[in-house]
């Protein structure tokens, strides 16, 4: 026994905590998810979504705490610090993610260094809308009238350094056009000047203004997504014109850096596994989400892809971190 004893601490010397965590089942208790946001967001809306059907298949209860603050700042911090043992996860986005490292000068935590992907969960587009009085109505008539009239195209969006206002920087930067931005404290005046003609354009959610567009109030010129939207193939998309644009939103679940791998690949598996049910899967779409079922391999190189991306274009943009 005492040379048994021997090897299997010789072994897992050897191999890391990751084959003495494979060893043992998983999860023998309720596992926390942090989302950064609150109830009713969609980063919350998507966790509590499969929340029952991975609580079920493992066995265990899954519990969402939302611990919003510091646009999403707080609870990644809380994520970061928790034991790297499975039983605390978090739901991350691009804004606090990809976008955040770049547009501030301090934050509590490195995305690439202190947490692990487990599953890109889905992905979403923006829509950018006009006035029904403007001169144009297709991508390509749009980055047009922008070239002939050079910085006099205005585009209302949420905030300097967000995401809607990147997105239309990376548009004009391989378009090659100007643009006036115009920036907002919140989505809903956009929506009311672009209404009223104050503004030419607004960059949002397709799902908040798609009532408008329906109603023909506002002209839908395109969306950032980089292919057809599946349940919406008639959505004119910017990459028909503008060669390698994609400016698509995303959420995913992420652990704390050294989680064991085998952990990681059974929540992967369970969470795309719920994510693909046609009762959760229609419900995402609804939202104007697209389900976005990857290994945890390819969402770390994905995550590391987007911080290269964001990096460049807030360097490009010329934005100061605050």
């Amino acid at each position: 026994m005492r040379i048994l004893t021997l090897f299997l601490a010789l072994f897992t010397a050897m191999f890391g905590p990751t084959w003495a965590f494979a060893a043992q089942p998983y999860p023998t208790k309720a596992v926390r998810i942090i989302v950064p946001f609150p109830p009713g967001e969609a980063a919350d809306i998507i966790t509590r979504l499969v929340v029952p059907a991975i609580s079920e298949r493992m066995g265990q209860q899954f519990v969402v705490d939302n611990r919003p603050g510091a646009s999403g700042q707080l609870g990644l911090t809380l994520l970061k610090q928790a034991t790297p043992d499975g039983y605390t996860i978090g739901m991350g986005q691009g804004g606090n993610l990809s976008v955040a490292p770049h547009t501030y000068a301090r934050l509590p935590y490195d995305p690439l260094k202190d947490f692990s992907g487990i599953s890109l969960a889905a992905t979403n587009y923006l829509a950018v809308v006009a006035n029904t009085s403007v001169p144009f109505k297709t991508p390509a008539e749009m980055i047009a009238w922008a070239k002939a009239n050079s910085g006099k195209l205005t585009l209302g969006t949420n905030g300097e350094g967000g995401y809607p206002h990147l997105a239309f920087e990376y548009l004009a930067r391989l378009a090659g056009f100007t643009f006036l931005h115009v920036p907002y404290k919140g989505a809903s005046q956009i929506t009311v000047d672009v209404l009223g003609g104050q503004l030419q354009m607004g960059i949002g959610s397709y799902t908040s203004l798609s009532t408008h567009v329906l109603s023909g109030k506002l002209r839908l010129i395109g969306v950032t997504n980089d292919v057809r939207v599946p349940n919406k193939p008639e959505l004119p998309i910017f990459a028909d014109v503008v060669r390698g644009y994609d400016m698509r939103g995303w959420f995913g679940f992420v652990a704390p850096a050294n989680v064991p791998r085998p952990i990681i690949k059974r929540l992967n598996e369970e969470i795309n596994r719920a994510m693909q049910q046609p009762e959760i899967n229609s419900k995402l779409v609804d939202l104007g989400l697209i389900v976005a079922n990857q290994s945890p391999e390819w969402f770390d190189k994905f995550m590391k892809n987007e911080d290269v991306k964001y990096g460049k274009l807030v360097r490009d943009v010329g934005l100061t971190p605050r």
